[in-house]
């Protein structure tokens, strides 16, 4: 894969000088203060928010404001690297380049080498100028200015869980007593590791605000800040995936954010909290005599409806469905509940003015511009439809009968995704049919394996 600095191309919309300006103003201030720069790392995030890019010479760095090409191919790019041929991006389109520019504030370093090595994220757009619809940080944008338009700017905050092991070891799999839940003081093999990626996160002003130990052996939750940029969030929620790699290698460790890495110890998800202000700042999902009110009522009951179809974007392959078993502390049904961690959705403990939704769904490898894009969906269509909130759960919410089970397989996801027509409307038609062709191409490519379990049978 390649990108071309341009200068000018006449198929493709130039960027307007007043728009190159505030990137210039980034790059010179960047360079001011890393001033030893040898290389930038300049890339999209794909469909499994996988980053694909190339490295350039800092040189080229200014004139990477007029734009570089990539295939729009990128977009149909499976967990292996491969594009998928059904997406009709590939050679029946003959892989053709589109423009991509720099998002502005995401010049960062790179925590292999920050004195030397540089990172910048990109955005794509059509030939006409337009976003590409294809992207899946464009279509969260879409749905933010949707909810915009209507008054509404939410607020979120992300909580990121992950394992750290050694090359040889697999998750969850260390001395019991490496870490426990809610440990305060970390095991000697993590400690400086932890340290180093607070450290990096500071260089590249990423809001990391904690890490807690979680329920497993050598397992840890990422807390960032809450924000009202929502976009600027997800892109640091995916700058710190990418840092926390980086540092681990260093410690000769590995990070691993796959939602099950081992059957017998605990996932790893990727919740949200979030909530609804107006333009003003007030939270719109306030309660009213400690019952939700209209707004948190319509919400809630628009993110349960849409919620079993849109598991295929929050558990987006195999593994993620893997997650979601029987007493593993992930819910099983589309359900609510008041400080309530056996829900899907939880009102956590909270004075009016903070008061929030938790979303506890996702995986830690989904893609968080989708995962986000899926609960604004969600929220946007309960907002329109003024749907019905059925009962909260009490106690244990894994077996609430009133509460819609959840597809439990990844096949069952797909074909209800296909069906959604809520979700194909809020989300994009081009996408939608783009992500359930590539995921079903995924799945297919998967289910031809013949696992070692298999060959294990005494047939």
């Amino acid at each position: 894969m390649y990108a071309n600095i341009i200068d000018f191309h006449p198929l493709l919309t130039a960027p307007e000088p007043a728009r190159q300006a505030p990137f210039a103003a980034e790059v010179e201030n960047y360079l001011h203060n890393y001033p030893d720069t040898e290389f930038v790392d300049i890339y999209l995030h794909d469909l499994n928010a996988q980053i694909r890019g190339k490295r350039i010479a800092v040189s080229e760095l200014f004139a990477l404001g007029q734009g570089c090409y990539f295939p729009q191919s990128v977009y149909a790019m499976d967990l292996n690297g491969q594009v998928v041929e059904y997406s009709g991006l590939g050679q029946q389109a003959g892989e053709p380049d589109r423009l991509c520019l720099p998002v502005c504030g995401t010049l960062r370093p790179c925590a292999k080498d920050p004195q030397h090595s540089a990172q910048l994220l990109l955005t794509m757009q059509e030939t006409d100028g337009a976003p590409c619809l294809l992207e899946p940080r464009v279509v969260l944008a879409q749905l933010l200015e949707r909810l915009h338009r209507l008054g509404y700017y939410p607020v979120i905050a992300a909580e990121l869980e992950f394992y750290l092991h050694a090359p040889q070891q697999r998750p969850g799999q260390q001395e019991a007593l490496l870490s426990q839940n809610f440990a305060v003081d970390a095991p000697a093999c993590h400690g400086a590791l932890l340290e180093d990626i607070a450290r990096h996160a500071r260089l590249q002003a990423l809001p990391l605000t904690g890490v807690v130990a979680e329920a497993a052996a050598g397992q840890y939750e990422l807390n960032l800040r809450h924000s009202a940029e929502v976009l600027t969030s997800c892109d640091q929620l995916l700058a710190l995936k990418r840092l926390v790699r980086q540092v681990a290698q260093q410690h000769r460790q590995h990070a691993c954010f796959m939602a099950k890495p081992d059957a017998q110890t605990a996932g790893s998800g990727l919740h949200f909290h979030i909530s609804l202000q107006d333009a003003q700042g007030r939270n719109r999902l306030s309660m009213k005599d400690d019952a939700p009110g209209d707004a948190m009522r319509q919400v809630l009951g628009g993110m349960l409806a849409l919620m079993p179809a849109s598991m295929a974007l929050l558990a987006p392959n195999v593994n993620a469905f893997r997650r979601f078993r029987p007493e593993m502390h992930v819910p099983l049904r589309a359900s609510w509940g008041y400080n309530n961690r056996t829900v899907a959705l939880r009102l956590p403990c909270a004075d009016r003015a903070n008061q929030r939704i938790e979303y506890r769904l996702a995986g830690a490898d989904a893609n968080p511009y989708l995962a986000v894009a899926a609960i604004l969906a969600g929220m946007l269509f309960g907002l329109e439809q003024n749907l019905p909130l059925p009962p909260s759960s009490c106690g244990n919410g894994y077996d609430d009968p009133q509460a819609t089970p959840l597809p439990l397989s990844q096949p069952q996801a797909l074909a209800l995704f296909q069906r959604c027509a809520a979700l194909r409307r809020l989300l994009g038609p081009a996408f939608c049919d783009l992500w359930h062709s590539c995921k079903s191409a995924e799945l297919a490519q998967f289910e031809q394996l013949i696992t070692d379990a298999e060959r294990a049978w005494p047939l």
